[in-house]
């Protein structure tokens, strides 16, 4: 039990980062103030580039805590590697908000906006290696998995893990092209990962029952 709860101190830890980074996103967008040239509708359509910024880094946080949940509910072990890793993970997740806030004021800017996109992308590399050490890591030996999880299936899914981190580098030579395409690729990219998430192979529930050589 007290595996478990280690496991679990862990996963509600890191729940509680998810949150507030979650929540921080929609304080960043402002009341907006009304001009001399339309009305409130009007100031509020303006602020548009906040809104999309908005919903693009609620989807690829939320995102990315379904698949942490998704993964560390398969995990009955915890040692300091781990969470050393799992703070990395969350202390990106941690600073989305930041980009987001940048990106959103300076959407519509010319060369400032390619700037504003470069660094969100490249928080979202930093996101996705981090989270690929994480699960590198896990899959490395696979005694930190509970009995469930078909070690050598996990360890195969590495290869997933990697060429889809590749879609995150290249949106940093995209911003330098379009900053509202690349806040879209980013959007596009969270959907995909949404319907289209690496599952933890688990064994059949006979294999399970065995120990590791199959005896």
């Amino acid at each position: 039990m007290h595996v478990m709860n280690e496991s679990g101190r862990v996963e509600a830890f890191s729940d509680g980062v998810f949150a507030i980074a979650i929540t921080l996103l929609i304080l960043e967008i402002k009341v907006p103030e009304i001009g001399e040239h339309g009305g409130l509708w009007h100031a509020l359509g303006a602020q548009w580039p906040s809104y999309a910024a908005y919903v693009v880094s609620f989807l690829v946080i939320g995102i990315m805590w379904i698949n942490h949940h998704q993964v560390f509910s398969y995990v009955a072990r915890i040692d300091r590697t781990l969470m050393f890793l799992n703070l990395l993970v969350l202390m990106v997740v941690a600073a989305v908000p930041w980009p987001t806030a940048m990106l959103a004021e300076y959407l519509r800017e010319d060369k400032a906006s390619h700037v504003a996109a470069a660094v969100y992308s490249m928080v979202m590399v930093a996101m996705a290696l981090a989270f690929q050490a994480l699960w590198w890591h896990l899959t490395r030996t696979g005694h930190l998995f509970d009995a469930r999880v078909d070690v050598e299936g996990a360890r195969r899914t590495r290869v997933r893990f990697a060429l889809g981190s590749l879609a995150y580098p290249a949106t940093v030579g995209l911003a330098y092209v379009s900053a509202p395409l690349t806040l879209a690729a980013h959007g596009l990219i969270a959907i995909y990962y949404g319907f289209n998430q690496v599952p933890v192979p688990t064994r059949t529930p006979d294999r399970a029952a065995l120990p590791e050589d199959g005896r």
